[in-house]
């Protein structure tokens, strides 16, 4: 028999076919690559700007404090709108949200580009973050729902690897097109790669079954004030030298999130962010975890770079050279950490990345004076990108593995806000800590800035050693940060569900993906030689004998090898007026017809089929002989 389903990744598959059609690509990983061009320019544009702040802050005629906003206005933006940007994407589709997100990015770093004062630079950095901020859970909750949680790993490790690569390289790209372009071309770049990936989605992303919902606008009103007030409060603090007015900003910024947290919890008809999903411990020690190492990420940032251009006199493309080795590292490894991954617990993976993070850290103190040799440094970095690779694609794994389909939005919507609270937690934090290590190394008149030789970032020497004192000791906050994510491992449980002894994610010859095929044709035959009473449906099943279980799963040649050969379920010589309840859930009438026992739902696995208690897989058709 042949039947039409529909799944959770919204494309259709023909019964007995084994393929999957998605609606502009059979194969789950195009639609990925596609989303990770965006997604790695957004992430980019997170860092990008700071190794141009000094050549803008010249061009554009402002001060200090204005050219901060530059890279905070873009934080802000993102921020807010996150939570919102994830349940709308459940409700409108999550490739229509990509797109207009991606599309509100790429206009507005056109008009970054064109920026002639720095008021109307900050306007766009706003609208560029609102359009990163639409787009970024978007990606997440497609990959949780287009790719099953056995197969999940591997591309989250690529999600994760692209979050961290460009984060690591945006101050290197910056300080290469700033040197030979000019700092527009920090933005202007931005075009033609949104235009690229722009086509690809349009072609290869999935349109995904969207969810009915509410919009709940008491949540979308308080949340949005609440993230509002505590990133501004964060990123102006240090500015504003903690001044009264910031500590109320932050007061009521929480106050805002807490009212929020309660209504969520009242509102249990339509909540902006169902609270079910931190029920889930991985969900809530992810977050916990994603934020500890964005805060690490951002805060080491600043330090590094400042010692890197003040005490060793690196230029900002030689000094963003020489963090590269932590981006390639963690590149290359993070596929093969995905692997791991798929098919180990994820306490031991995370307790080695935080452990060798916090290593790392330290490692990179100690060498942080003004005689080290660069090869030196590079040897700490290669461990930093090491305990990247073994954090960031883990930790967004953890997060979404044991999570349904229908609550991907909002927890990417949760998972990719507490990853930006993490990272303005880090810039804010450091900033301050930083500034108090160098008012207690080098104290100075009016607390003014140390001064450097012929206008340059340079220190003069008598003043490098207490300034590399203070930047090393900076840099132990982020390792001593990192600690807690070894605690919040400890804590992790193993993934839910059946084990998956299949082999890994293998396409079929058509390019589909054959793991997405729950279809199953059951043989029945009946074997003369069993001879014994049979039971009228209304007694007790005492005992239906021995029944060998077995499924046909008319799949293609290449994925033919680890599938079962069909067998045969023993039933009885003679046909019944109704034989009780069997072992592969369904009840058989006088013309050996089928039917499925009440109260079962097809949808109660999108990706694969429960084994029953003999080992039988699948309940979607049957066929009897």
């Amino acid at each position: 028999m042949t039947t039409a389903t529909t799944g959770a990744s919204g494309g259709t598959r023909r019964a007995g076919s084994g393929r999957w059609n998605f609606q502009g690509s059979g194969n789950p990983w195009n639609a990925l690559w596609a989303m990770m061009i965006g997604f790695f320019m957004i992430m980019l544009d997170s860092t990008i700007v700071a190794i141009a702040n000094p050549t803008i802050m010249t061009k554009l005629h402002t001060g200090y404090a204005s050219v901060v906003w530059v890279t905070s206005a873009y934080l802000l933006g993102f921020a807010v709108v996150l939570l919102v940007a994830g349940r709308l994407g459940d409700r409108f589709g999550t490739k229509n949200l990509y797109l207009i997100g991606l599309v509100v990015f790429t206009v507005a770093s056109a008009w970054c580009g064109l920026s002639g004062s720095a008021a109307m630079l900050i306007a766009a950095r706003v609208v560029q973050g609102v359009g990163a901020g639409m787009l970024t859970p978007q990606t997440l909750s497609t990959i949780t729902r287009i790719f099953p949680p056995q197969r999940r790993g591997v591309a989250m490790s690529v999600w994760g690897a692209t979050a961290g690569v460009a984060s690591l390289v945006g101050p290197l790209a910056g300080g290469v097109l700033v040197d030979s372009l000019g700092w527009e071309w920090i933005f202007f770049v931005n075009v033609p790669i949104g235009v690229v990936g722009l086509v690809l989605a349009v072609w290869l992303v999935p349109v995904l079954p969207s969810q009915v919902h509410g919009l709940d606008l008491v949540g979308v009103g308080l949340s949005g004030a609440g993230m509002f007030l505590i990133v501004f409060g964060l990123q102006q603090g240090q500015s504003a030298h903690w001044q009264p007015w910031i500590w109320a900003v932050l007061v009521a910024g929480v106050g805002f999130m807490s009212v929020f947290v309660y209504w969520q919890a009242f509102n249990a008809r339509e909540p902006l962010i169902p609270l079910d999903i931190f029920a889930d411990r991985n969900f809530s020690l992810a977050n916990l975890g994603v934020a500890i190492i964005a805060f690490a990420t951002t805060g080491m940032m600043l330090p590094v770079t400042f010692y890197a251009q003040a005490v060793c006199g690196l230029s900002p493309t030689r000094s963003a050279l020489l963090i590269a080795p932590m981006a390639i590292t963690s590149g290359v490894l993070a596929p093969f950490v995905g692997m791991l991954v798929d098919r180990s617990h994820p306490m031991p993976v995370l307790g080695f990345g935080f452990s060798v993070l916090a290593i790392g850290l330290t490692w990179l103190s100690i060498e942080m004076a003004p005689g080290t040799p660069i090869w030196r440094l590079v040897l700490p970095f290669i461990v930093l990108g090491v305990s990247m690779a073994f954090v960031w694609s883990p930790l967004t794994a953890t997060a979404t593995r044991n999570l349904p389909p229908d609550l991907a939005g909002a927890s990417s919507g949760v998972y990719n806000a507490v990853r930006q609270l993490g990272a303005v937690l880090g810039s804010a934090g450091m900033a301050a800590f930083m500034t108090s290590r160098i008012g207690a190394e080098m104290p100075l008149p009016g607390g003014g800035h140390p001064p450097t030789e012929q206008g340059t970032l340079v220190l003069p020497e008598f003043l490098r050693e207490p300034f590399a004192a203070a930047m090393s000791q900076s840099m132990l906050l982020p390792a001593f940060i990192a600690l807690f994510g070894i605690v919040a491992a400890i804590f992790l449980v193993g993934f839910t569900g059946p084990a998956d002894t299949r082999e890994p994610w293998s396409e079929s010859e058509d390019g589909c993906d054959d793991d997405f095929d729950d279809y199953v044709e059951y043989i029945i035959r009946r074997e003369p030689h069993i001879d014994r009473q049979i039971q009228p449906a209304h007694e007790e099943e005492r005992d239906t004998g021995p029944l060998a279980a077995g499924v046909v799963r008319p799949h293609s040649a290449r994925s033919a090898a680890w599938r079962s050969d069909p067998v045969e379920l023993l039933a009885d010589p003679v046909p019944p007026p109704l034989i009780g309840l069997a072992h592969n859930g369904s009840h058989v009438d006088d013309e050996r017809r089928f039917r499925p026992v009440n109260g079962w739902s097809p949808r109660r696995n999108k990706h694969r089929a429960d084994p029953d208690e003999n080992g039988t897989h699948g309940r979607h058709s049957f066929r009897a002989e």
